[in-house]
Parts: C-alpha cells; sequence; structure tokens
C-alpha cells in the first residue's frame, strides 16, 4: 500500500495509508495480532465492521474471537449463515433462534421429523457457502418503508421488533439471494466463518462456535439437561402469554396494560418459589442445608428472602449463614494467575471448618459461628451461638454453593440445592434473540450505580472479570442442583432501560467503554418505558432498582 494523506495507529505503531482505505485492508497490511480470528476493529473505542472505511487519522484496535464483542459477531454472522443454508434445504419451512446453550445456540425448525441426517446436510451446504466467501452486504433503508415491506412479507416478528422504533433508518444484510434484519454488525464474508459445528439435539438444531475462553477450537458440546429444561419452560411461558418477542410486550405497554403484565409475571415467580419451599417440606425430616448459587446479578438475595417466607409457610424456620464469614485470613487468600488475591476462589473459605460446623449443627450441637473482620482481614468470634432445633434449616446463599468439595464432608441426603440465573426466552424477532447474559449485566449497571456509587463505566470495566469468575467457579456445577429457578421478569427490561440508559449515556467517546456502553443503549431502545410504580416491594427486580422491602437501601 503506497503512503497516503491519514495516519492509522495500531499498538502504538503509525501507519500511513490512503483516505478510504477499509479497515480489512488495514488488518491484511499491518496487523499481525495472535492466531483469533479479527472480525472487527475499534475505531477511536467505537466498534466498526471491517468494511468500514477510514476517513480521518485515528487509533485502531482489532476485534477477535478472544473478546465477547469478536464472539458475538461471530455467532450473529454464524446464525445467518445458518438461516440461508436451512432455507437452501428446505425453501417451504421455517426456522428460529430460541436460546443459548452450553457451547452454542439452539435453533427449532418446522420440519417434521428433523434428524441427524438433515442436519448434515444444512451444515455441508453452510461449509458450501463459506468456501464460495459470499459477502454479506449491509444496505439502509427507511423505517416506514421497512415496516410495509414487513408487513407485505407477513413477517410480523420483524415488524414488530422496529414497529416503535424511533430511528430514521433500519439496516438490512443480504447474504446470497437472502435479505435480513439483524441487529449488530457482520464479519465482511462467509469466508470468515470456518469455525463451527452442527448437532441435532433435543429435536432441533444446536450452532456451536468458538468461545472467549477458547476462540481457536470448538469444544465438545453437551445441553446441560436441567438447564435447558428451563429453557423449554420458560419458553413454554411466554408463548402461553404471547409475549415471545419485542414487539409483543412493546403493543402491551402501548396498551395500557403493562400493570396487568406485571402482576402475572410476579404471579409466576411466586408460584414457582413456592413450589420449591413445598418440595424442601416434603422433605423435612432429611434437608437440613439450603445451598442457593447463580452467577451475578441474579436476584439471590431476594429468592433466598422470599423463599424463607414460603418455608415459614410451611412450618419449617430458615436460618442464613453467609460464607463470607468462613474466608481464610487475608495472609492465606490463595493468588490469582497474576499473583492478587482470588477472593473468589473455593480455596479462599476455610473448607475444613465450616464442614465441621454444618456438621456439627446438623447433629444438634450448639457451634460458636465467625465473624469475618474485612477491615481486619481477619476471622473472629464475637459470641456468636447457634443451635439446630426442630423445624430449622440452613439457608446458605454464595457463588460455590453447587460445587461437591464446598460441602463435600456433609451426607448428600441433608442438602437441597437450587440454582438460580435470569434466564430469557422472549426475543427480539425469530432470529434475534435477547442474551442472559445482557440482562443481568444490565441489573448489575442500575444496582452498582444506585447502592455503590458505581458509575457504568467502572462496571463495564469489570464485566469480563466477574464472567471468568462464573465460567469458573459456578456454570460448571449448575447441573448438580435438584431445582432451578428463572429469575427474569418478562417485562423487566422495559423498566431497566430508564435507569440505565442515563447512566450509559455519561460514556464518553473517548473511554474505552463507549463502544460497550452504545451498543447496550442500542439493545434497550427495542424497549418500551415502563413505569417501576406498579412493581411489589418484593420483587426481585426491587433488588436492582431499589424499594425492596427486604432489605434497606439508600
Amino acid at each position: 500500500m503506497q503512503d497516503g494523506n491519514i495516519t492509522v495507529t495500531i499498538e502504538e505503531r503509525e501507519h500511513n495509508v490512503l483516505k478510504g482505505t477499509t479497515l480489512e485492508e488495514v488488518k491484511n497490511d499491518f496487523y499481525s495480532g495472535n492466531k483469533a480470528i479479527v472480525v472487527a476493529a475499534y475505531v477511536n473505542n467505537e466498534i466498526k465492521e471491517l468494511t468500514y472505511a477510514i476517513t480521518e487519522d485515528c487509533k485502531v484496535s482489532f476485534v477477535d474471537l478472544s473478546t465477547a464483542d469478536g464472539v458475538r459477531i461471530y455467532q450473529r454472522s454464524l446464525a445467518f449463515l445458518l438461516v440461508k443454508a436451512f432455507h437452501d434445504i428446505f425453501p417451504d419451512e421455517t426456522i428460529e433462534i430460541c436460546h443459548s446453550v452450553s457451547k452454542g445456540l439452539f435453533f427449532e425448525c418446522s420440519v417434521k421429523g428433523l434428524n441427524e441426517e438433515d442436519v448434515l446436510k444444512i451444515e455441508e451446504r453452510m461449509r458450501t457457502l463459506v468456501n464460495m466467501n459470499l459477502p454479506f452486504e449491509k444496505k439502509t433503508m427507511p423505517t416506514e418503508e421497512a415496516k410495509q415491506l414487513f408487513l407485505k412479507k407477513n413477517r410480523i416478528d420483524k415488524y414488530g421488533a422496529i414497529k416503535y422504533r424511533e430511528k430514521p433508518y433500519v439496516t438490512f444484510y443480504r447474504f446470497d439471494d437472502m435479505e435480513d434484519y439483524f441487529y449488530g454488525f457482520m464479519v465482511p464474508s462467509s469466508g470468515y466463518l470456518t469455525l463451527f459445528r452442527l448437532e441435532f439435539d433435543n429435536g432441533g438444531i444446536v450452532l456451536i462456535s468458538p468461545r472467549v475462553t477458547n476462540p481457536n477450537t470448538i469444544e465438545e458440546h453437551d445441553i446441560p439437561k436441567k438447564l435447558f429444561q428451563v429453557f423449554s419452560e420458560y419458553r413454554q411461558w411466554v408463548n402461553i402469554l404471547g409475549v415471545d418477542n419485542v414487539g409483543k410486550l412493546n403493543d402491551i405497554i402501548e396498551a395500557g396494560k403493562a400493570d396487568e403484565f406485571i402482576r402475572i409475571s410476579e404471579a409466576i415467580h411466586e408460584k414457582k418459589i413456592a413450589r420449591i419451599a413445598d418440595m424442601i417440606a416434603e422433605k423435612r425430616d432429611k434437608v437440613k442445608v439450603i445451598l442457593i448459587a447463580g452467577p451475578s446479578s441474579s436476584g439471590k438475595t431476594t429468592f433466598a428472602q422470599r423463599l424463607s417466607i414460603q418455608l415459614r409457610v410451611n412450618g419449617l424456620v430458615p436460618v442464613n449463614i453467609s460464607l463470607d464469614d468462613y474466608f481464610v485470613d487475608k495472609d492465606n487468600t490463595p493468588l490469582d494467575e497474576h499473583g492478587k488475591p482470588d477472593y473468589e476462589a473455593l480455596e479462599a473459605i476455610d473448607l475444613k471448618l465450616f464442614n465441621q460446623q454444618l456438621n456439627s449443627l446438623i447433629n444438634g450441637e450448639e457451634v460458636s459461628i465467625p465473624t469475618f473482620n474485612f477491615l481486619t482481614g481477619r476471622r473472629e468470634y464475637n459470641n456468636r451461638k447457634l443451635q439446630l432445633k426442630e423445624g430449622h434449616v440452613l439457608v446458605i446463599e454464595g457463588i460455590h454453593g453447587l460445587n461437591p468439595k464446598l460441602t463435600e464432608e456433609v451426607s448428600e441426603n441433608s442438602k437441597f440445592k437450587i440454582y438460580i440465573s435470569a434466564i430469557t426466552s422472549m426475543r427480539i424477532d425469530k432470529h434475534n434473540r435477547i442474551p442472559t447474559t445482557d440482562l443481568r449485566f444490565i441489573r448489575r449497571i442500575v444496582r452498582d450505580n444506585r447502592f455503590r456509587g458505581c458509575p457504568a463505566e467502572k462496571t463495564i470495566m469489570l464485566w469480563p472479570s466477574v464472567r471468568r469468575g462464573e465460567e469458573r467457579n459456578i456454570f460448571p456445577f449448575q447441573e448438580q442442583a435438584d431445582v432451578m429457578f428463572n429469575s427474569s421478569l418478562i417485562y423487566e427490561l422495559g423498566v431497566l432501560k430508564t435507569l440505565a440508559i442515563p447512566l450509559l449515556s455519561e460514556i464518553k467517546p473517548d473511554q474505552p467503554q463507549y463502544s460497550e456502553s452504545r451498543r447496550l443503549i442500542e439493545f434497550l431502545s427495542y424497549f418500551l418505558n415502563i413505569n417501576s410504580d406498579e412493581i411489589p416491594p418484593n420483587s426481585i427486580l426491587r433488588e436492582f432498582i431499589g424499594g425492596s422491602c427486604f432489605f434497606k437501601q439508600s
């Protein structure tokens, strides 16, 4: 490439390029990087597709599959590739994305008697399209024109997704002879999509792609049966309630029926929690320890309080113990790979003492419970005595709750294990899902600001570390649970939007978190606002937005 009239800075090195050079050309000429597939780039902290033409001096940082943004773009492009290949094989049938599974995405289709051979044919067609290296062409259309087009083609789900959007235009992608609407960026062409695998499972198609933790490999896949059942159950609920996509939820809000829908959603939660309490009560002669675990911003604290109320209805007396009080002294805290204290490691807990005291309590003995002093970093004893009496049951909440090593010296018959997470099955439309992780992320942004004084940019900065901790300490053990609880509320993004967007809007273009803030704002813009006044004080959502009856919040 000849010297030109703009300067591109990559990893502190300046390169002269011609105005109008694409990011893909810059990548090919100047970027050595690692071996992970590059799918996009940050241009002055704003993510851009590789087809983006550079017109002024800028800093460029390339995005590959070792990043969350990279994986999202790759998965989205693969989903379009799958939809196209499916229609090439089954032109008169339909396919739709349902939800995430262990290491991929789960799709359902209208093909009766779908089998492994059918899925193999679809995968073979996908690979043929990859070898053809066809472009994903971006097109824009005025929003009003797009609405009429979707109605004409009977794509009511697509129409609903943009029905209330205020943007003057919408973006399409054309791939070969197919056009579709996708929320988010694509790779330049199908030739980028070399890493994937399809599997036939649970009557549908699983699209497996690389993960952030292992960007160069397609890992072995195994659908977690219990978690999949929760997804399926929740999907049945959203279908019964008639809100399987954002357009239908917005119609309810626009019709002034949000308050009724809130009450229905909360009633579903209450019924589920009551059933879990009933299950525990049926085993009251055996169960002495209830273990609650789940990823960040799942609503574990409120769930534990509401479960405790239902246990009391069943004649049981819940007694809470905090795992934090069993931290080892700070001098003995294990170190992570960077040499820093790892407080989320299982070894940060005094497992021997914890198990000894649990067994003593189960046997009816009186125990002196420790208190961890976070100022001194030491465990203290302040004459806190505890003894389980008839009808008492311990309730223990923490990220390690389902790890067998946490309570390995306690009889399995004495334990009842609960996994809680915010699992979404409502979609933007049939080809665009709402990631479960994004729901928890937005909950945390709002909560951290309201109750911890933490700005959105800090929460965004720390989120990758939180996710790594979940991958290590929570997700591997989720199938150990006796029961799973879905803490998501179908309506909640309409409420969270009103609180999250002002926080995200404070992040400026010169901040590293700017691109992520714009992505979340764009996502939330699909939802109409919901006033929080109708949300009951015991709602799990109150844990994040305030007004909970269970704990004092300023």
